[in-house]
């Protein structure tokens, strides 16, 4: 298997921690070492380090050959702008299939939480195994422990497993439900987390991109084209500025008729928030997380960040509050997922000095 990390994005609700420079899959937010090394590590485990590959920024090139030493500069992909997911992910099977045609392709976010290593790799195993001999679209489920509003889920057919009782027939999939829905998703039995992971071959994603995303695989076969010439980069560039933002799950996933999904038992966070952040610290007696110079009174349930200034507090309970260089962001931790809609402002408000 070709392990394909994606981590070409901004991070924009880890504001301020998370910039342009150093977004949240850079930063050490869940342990001592960056989302990036410890989803490379992961992967390590399951395929030989010298089939991983990362798709990025050219503002990020420098900075992931630091953080990964060992990463050989020719299996760092570089996309000229963030386009979403499915862009992202045909360049990488663009590029892979030049190099081995029978590739089969894991695709994965490089700012991903799981805890069970073991369970993954299981799981993993399984999907390429299945990807390897049929044509079908892998994705990852996670059964779910809890009604989450912040997942998107898939549905699945419980007729019977395809393969080794883990792999079943996606049926629908569903966006981020309110809470009597996901109550409704869970009782039925009959939903998975929507992981976000994918196991397929290439030429099968870049076969259903050609059916459902026909004028992005035009501007890929161009680029396909100019692979190892020296017309690549100017031909990269030119393509890219006509592709369309496409997401991989509604342009090619939710449209496509072979679509699997694992049936996954692994402990998996997306790490969304500030507040996913805080749920799966360590907390002091008072339920805080403190991390830096910080002394507090009175205080419980938040989660206070600061590597440089002294930050105190008195009497609040339930807040997120972060020192990062020159900002400092305060918000209550139900209202986490809104940082992004709060970088966006501070974009629109020309303080690109911050972000």
């Amino acid at each position: 298997m070709y392990a394909v990390i994606m981590a070409g994005g901004v991070g924009k609700r880890f504001w301020p921690r998370s910039c342009k420079e150093r977004p949240k899959q850079l930063l050490d937010i869940v342990s001592d070492q960056s989302m990036l090394k410890l989803t490379y590590e992961r992967l390590k485990k399951v395929t030989d380090e010298k089939k991983i590959f990362i798709v990025a920024g050219q503002c990020l090139y420098e900075p992931i050959l630091r953080e990964l030493p060992d990463l050989p500069v020719k299996n760092l992909i570089i996309e000229p702008s963030g386009k979403n997911t499915a862009p992202c992910i045909g360049l990488a099977a663009t590029t892979i299939i030049q190099k081995d045609p029978n590739a089969v392709l894991g695709i994965f976010p490089a700012d991903h939480l799981i805890v069970d290593e073991n369970s993954f790799r299981k799981a993993v195993h399984r999907g390429v195994q299945f990807a390897r001999d049929h044509v079908a679209l892998v994705t990852f489920g996670i059964m779910p422990t809890r009604p989450a509003t912040g997942y998107g889920y898939i549905q699945y057919s419980r007729k019977g497993t395809v393969y080794q009782e883990a792999i079943y027939k996606v049926k629908t999939f569903a966006e981020k439900p309110n809470l009597p829905t996901a109550k409704r998703f869970l009782e039925s039995g009959e939903f998975l987390w929507n992981s976000g992971m994918f196991i397929w071959k290439a030429d099968n994603i870049l076969n259903s991109i050609k059916l459902f995303l026909p004028e992005l695989h035009e501007s890929l076969q161009a680029i396909a084209g100019a692979m190892d010439t020296p017309q690549y980069t100017k031909v990269l560039k030119k393509q890219w500025a006509s592709i369309h933002s496409e997401s991989i799950d509604y342009g090619v996933m939710e449209k496509a008729k072979n679509v699997y999904v694992v049936r996954s038992t692994f402990d998996w966070n997306d790490v969304g928030s500030w507040d996913a952040v805080y749920e799966i610290k360590e907390k002091d007696k008072n339920g805080n997380v403190i991390i830096g110079d910080v002394v507090t009174m009175n205080t419980e349930n938040s989660y206070i960040y600061s590597r440089k200034n002294l930050i105190s507090t008195i009497g609040v309970k339930d807040l997120i509050i972060i020192q990062s260089k020159n900002a400092i962001l305060i918000v209550n931790r139900n209202e986490s997922e809104k940082v992004k809609d709060l970088v966006d402002l501070l974009e629109r408000k020309n303080h690109n000095e911050h972000i």
